[in-house]
């Protein structure tokens, strides 16, 4: 089931009105496969060709940067779960060092207003990050691009375990965001 981001839709107090349901702050839509994903998430991606795609879109009363968001989410030197499943799996070189330049070791490939895109790739895989902010929501979203067959042999049981925890992830920012205003 593909669950959509309401668009344009006006805010009322902690929660956001449309037509059809109330999203409270707080609640996480999701997107998977690059027909559900929202046009401006994925005009932001680096890859040569999407081949999974998915985004997680949080609504939120806390105001950061894409990149404050970025760095709340993954901080400036992988985890050692994130080093396993980004190295040790999908084989990703990751900067050794934290820097502006990356974050968690992931190149920063651009930074717009209002996103930011990072970068990483391996002999198997090239992948993004992508962070968006607008009016009152948050969104990751994740392209992968596979190079060899090998590389969706990986991701597909990966990505089972990415999409239950993104929402945790977006969460977990937003409460370090909001402890360090």
């Amino acid at each position: 089931m593909t669950h959509h981001a309401p668009r344009d839709t006006p805010s009322v107090g902690s929660t956001r009105v449309d037509s059809t349901r109330v999203v409270s702050a707080g609640s996480v839509d999701v997107a998977v496969g690059t027909r559900s994903v929202p046009a401006a998430i994925l005009a932001l991606t680096t890859v040569p060709a999407v081949d999974y795609a998915d985004t997680f879109t949080l609504f939120t009363d806390v105001q950061a940067t894409p990149e404050e968001w970025a760095r709340a989410m993954f901080g400036d030197v992988p985890t050692l779960t994130e080093r396993l499943i980004w190295r040790g799996l999908l084989g990703l070189r990751l900067a050794p060092q934290p820097s502006p330049a990356n974050v968690a070791g992931w190149q920063v490939r651009a930074r717009k207003l209002g996103s930011i895109t990072l970068e990483a790739e391996s002999s198997i895989v090239v992948g993004n990050l992508v962070v968006l902010t607008a009016g009152g929501q948050v969104s990751l979203g994740t392209f992968l691009h596979y190079r060899r067959r090998l590389g969706t042999c990986i991701w597909s049981p990966l990505s089972v375990v990415h999409r239950r925890l993104a929402p945790g992830l977006l969460r977990d920012a937003e409460a370090t965001i909001r402890a360090s205003r």
